[in-house]
């Protein structure tokens, strides 16, 4: 049977789940022929987060992000009444998957490391964890999460976020 959610009263059908998140869960939907990505903002608590507006939140981090210059999913449509949001889909595998198949290049690796560098420019450190980055058909790593945060040096990608990208195919320089 098929699900379909609302985004201003704009049906979407839901093709799957792609991940669920300490801020809500991203759902792989599809319109007219098109795929996009739709995360519904939930309400479950998070021992080791604290959230205020996380729908507004959300919003404010990709404005920074944006300005930052952090390549992301554009932000198509936003659903206050819902909290939820409509993002362009980025196909491929996230850079936990390619780790796990030791497919790692140490170009999507430096990509990364740009990403840091102009996060930390900008003040902020993204969420590092390899689940939030997924490479194109082109290769161009994309961000996919919206969450940032204030720059700090232990949750870094040098110090904390790159331990998590493992088993690379070449070794970084």
């Amino acid at each position: 049977m098929e699900q379909f959610l609302e985004v201003n009263d704009l049906r979407y059908c839901v093709l799957r789940l792609l991940g669920h998140g300490k801020g809500g869960y991203s759902y792989l939907v599809q319109r007219d022929g098109q795929q996009y990505v739709l995360k519904q903002i939930h309400h479950e608590p998070c021992d080791y987060y604290t959230f205020g507006d996380k729908l507004a939140a959300e919003l404010a981090d990709y404005e920074k992000l944006s300005a930052a210059g952090i390549p992301m999913p554009r932000l198509l449509e936003v659903d206050h009444a819902r909290e939820r949001i409509l993002k362009e889909y980025i196909c491929g595998d996230t850079v936990m998957a390619l780790c796990q198949k030791g497919q790692l290049t140490s170009g999507l690796y430096a990509q990364g490391q740009q990403m840091a560098a102009l996060a930390g420019a900008a003040g902020l450190n993204l969420d590092y964890y390899p689940t939030n980055f997924v490479p194109d058909a082109s290769g161009r790593l994309y961000y996919i999460d919206y969450e940032c945060n204030p720059y700090m040096e232990k949750w870094s990608f040098e110090t904390w976020g790159s331990a998590y990208w493992k088993n690379r195919e070449e070794e970084t320089p």
